[in-house]
């Protein structure tokens, strides 16, 4: 049989299997490795796309950061012009630049006593002062047209009513040039006494008696004391001075609270109320705010505190230990407006009608007196009166109970009362008096509920105080837009931001013009603006959030099999290396 021979090798015997190799390697593996891993990369951008948060162009931070900071260093200071008139004083005794020298070194003195308030006058004062004696008038140059003799025909002998002497004084500083002038006109007469009394204009006059330094102080403290700060003394409501929503917006909620139907039951005619004595109320405030009224008629309302029956006064008395137990939550459905939703803000005048049991109600006061107006405000709440019926005085033990109407005398009375709840509420006074260093003075009541030179303190200290809110948003909105890089900021905001700083900064233009009226608007504007882009609904929602948190939230999808194509790009490069060094040897042998 034939011998099955091997055949012969053909490989080199120094050619090494293991190290080397005859054929350059190929790239085939490795392009398709690499041509997943860049199709990965290439979708990276479209991924990044997609999860984009989409933010506006940025705020202007540094106009924020800028108006915040002029804003809390230095509080804006209203040009105040003050003329003070002299009539029947000698004229050797003191120049016009004396008095007026005199009379701003008493401002200064009446205002160091005061710590700085916002939106004053405080420095940025000017006093001007007439001389009128007899025929003659002298002036310093600062000094506002002033009629030079108007007063030589007047009767000071006889006893005139401050509301016809406040007209007329009125039609005679008439100043036609629009400028903002408080006067205050001291007049020497043979009366023994000083009387001093502030209009509901821009003007006051002082008569009696009286000698140039004592007249000097009394000017000089009217015009701190009451033109400058509103006769605004220590135990008034602090806090925010004015009970307003954000938005600038105020709902006045009339409500009329029947306790006890049973015994009888009380309506009103509020459209009368509305139209006669709140309208002017209404527009008077329109600077400051927009106002809107509602009323409602409440029965079975009694109160939460309890009442004694006192035989001196003959009556049931509720003292002001009793008062924050008065109101009864549970009982008195008030809050019942939707037009104070939002950032608005609601003020509760409540008329309570008591029932048969404890009328007629009285309150005590701590001094042991019963209130003359029979009620009492709380802060930035509301107010309430305490109205006893006639029916009283019959016999209560009434089988039907009567309806009746609040006579159009008993509404105008109670609407007195509700007008200086509304005053407390907003800082001033209500008992139409100023007692001050140099001696008491009466305030002259508006049938608008509030005086000129009132609205005038209240503009200028409700655009500072909104200026102040405004920047206080602001700067709070952008630390936190800068501390989320991805928080959705949508164009809105951004507009709401821009037109505020236009708003502010319109605010700061009219302040300095003394333009009071066009002051508070635009604040209330910048400070109503800059709370939207604050409250902005996309502000508020979750759809912004860290990269470590969108990283957590997509690396499960596309992180295992991105790692994946990684490694075999990796193992595939590392191969082709080893290969190709293979081959490099053996060429080089």
């Amino acid at each position: 049989m034939a011998e099955i021979s091997e055949a012969p090798s053909t490989l080199d015997p120094d050619f090494d299997q293991e190290n080397m190799r005859k054929s350059k390697p190929g790239l085939k593996r490795l392009t398709l490795s690499l041509a997943v891993l860049f199709s990965f990369l290439l979708g990276l951008p479209f991924l990044l796309k997609s999860i984009e948060i989409y933010r506006s162009s940025p705020p202007p931070f540094r106009e924020i950061d800028d108006l915040s900071t002029a804003i809390e260093s230095s509080p804006i200071l209203f040009p105040c012009h003050f003329r003070a008139v002299f009539v029947n004083f000698d004229p050797n005794s003191y120049t016009a630049d004396q008095l007026s020298i005199s009379v701003q070194a008493h401002m200064a003195k009446f205002a160091a006593k005061n710590s700085p308030a916002c939106g004053t006058c405080a420095s940025n004062v000017t006093v001007s002062v007439t001389l009128d004696s007899n025929s003659n008038c002298i002036s310093n140059g600062n000094n506002v047209d002033w009629k030079c003799g108007a007063l030589n025909e007047f009767k000071f002998a006889e006893k005139h009513e401050d509301g016809l002497l406040d007209e007329d004084f009125a039609s005679l500083l008439d100043n036609n040039s629009g400028a903002k002038v408080y006067t205050v006109v001291a007049v020497k007469t043979e009366q023994e006494e000083v009387r001093a009394v502030v209009g509901k204009y821009r003007h006051a006059w002082i008569m009696g008696r009286i000698f140039e330094e004592e007249a000097i102080e009394k000017i000089a403290e009217i015009f701190v004391n009451v033109f400058m700060n509103g006769g605004k003394e220590e135990g008034l409501i602090h806090g925010e001075f004015m009970p307003l929503g954000a938005d600038g917006r105020i709902v006045l909620s009339f409500n009329l609270l029947n306790a006890d139907p049973h015994n009888w039951i009380y309506d009103w005619d509020f459209q009368e109320i509305d139209e006669n004595l709140l309208s002017p109320v209404i527009d008077a405030l329109k600077p400051l705010a927009d106002v809107s009224v509602e009323s409602q008629v409440l029965y079975h309302t009694p109160k939460s505190s309890f009442s004694f029956w006192d035989d001196r006064l003959d009556s049931y008395i509720f003292s002001t230990k009793d008062l924050p137990f008065f109101v009864n939550s549970n009982e008195w459905h008030l809050d019942t407006s939707v037009a104070a939703g939002g950032l608005s803000k609601i003020l509760q005048f409540v008329v309570y009608v008591p029932s048969a049991k404890e009328c007629p109600l009285q309150l005590q006061l701590p001094n042991g007196e019963i209130s003359t107006t029979n009620g009492f405000i709380s802060p930035m709440w509301g107010g309430i009166v305490v109205w006893n019926p006639s029916a009283c005085l019959t016999d209560s033990k009434i089988k039907h109970p009567l309806r009746y109407k609040i006579s159009s005398e008993d509404s105008r009375k109670l609407f007195e009362v509700f007008m200086g709840q509304l005053r407390q509420l907003f800082g001033l006074k209500s008992d139409g008096l100023f007692v001050g260093a140099s001696g008491t003075s009466i305030l002259l009541a508006s049938e608008r509920g509030f005086s000129e030179w009132e609205l005038d303190v209240l503009s200028r200290q409700h655009s500072c105080f909104n200026l102040l809110q405004c920047g206080t948003t602001l700067g709070s909105l952008s630390r936190l837009v800068q501390s989320l890089p991805r928080m959705i900021i949508m164009d809105d905001i951004g507009k709401q931001v821009k037109y505020s700083l236009e708003a502010a900064r319109l605010t700061l233009s009219n302040a300095l013009l003394g333009i009071y009226d066009a002051s508070a608007e635009s604040s209330r504007q910048a400070r109503l603006l800059a709370e939207d882009a604050f409250y902005h609904p996309s502000m508020m929602s979750v759809s912004y959030y860290s990269f470590e948190h969108c990283f957590a939230v997509y690396s499960p999808f596309f992180l295992p099999v991105s790692l994946h194509v990684l490694l075999a790009v990796l193992r595939e490069w590392k191969r082709y290396k080893q290969e190709s060094k293979k081959y490099y040897a053996w060429k080089a042998k």
